[in-house]
């Protein structure tokens, strides 16, 4: 079983940043071999791949974000991170991350994120 608790959300004004933070119950040396990443779903719309990265691979992130957002993985504090600039009031959403293990994805129950125009 792997737990998962984001924080960082909160609101913020046009053009500002946030940074993201996902800690991990278990290694996130474990979990690299497969993909870790941050998904978001705004109200009305369906959850969407954000940004995600797998071992020591390129991370993957979504048109919309690329260039302002950054993920990134602290191993010494467990963490899996996500760096927003430059946010825009469509940015809004709750973000969740996810790691797989074993066949197993595992979410966490998401950080919201207000971004106002």
């Amino acid at each position: 079983q792997v737990q998962l608790v984001e924080s960082g959300g909160g609101l913020v004004q046009a053009g500002g940043s946030l940074r993201l933070s996902c800690a991990v119950s278990i290694s996130i040396s474990i979990l690299s071999r497969n993909a870790m990443g941050w998904y978001r779903q705004a109200p009305g719309k369906q959850r969407e791949l954000v940004a995600a990265i797998i071992s020591s691979g390129s991370p993957n992130y979504a048109d919309s974000v690329k260039g302002r957002f950054t993920i990134s993985r602290d191993w010494a504090k467990n963490t899996l991170n996500l760096q927003m600039n430059s946010l825009k009031p469509e940015d809004t959403a709750v973000y969740y991350c996810k790691v797989g293990l074993y066949g197993t994805d595992y979410w966490g129950k998401g950080t919201l994120v207000t971004v106002s125009s």
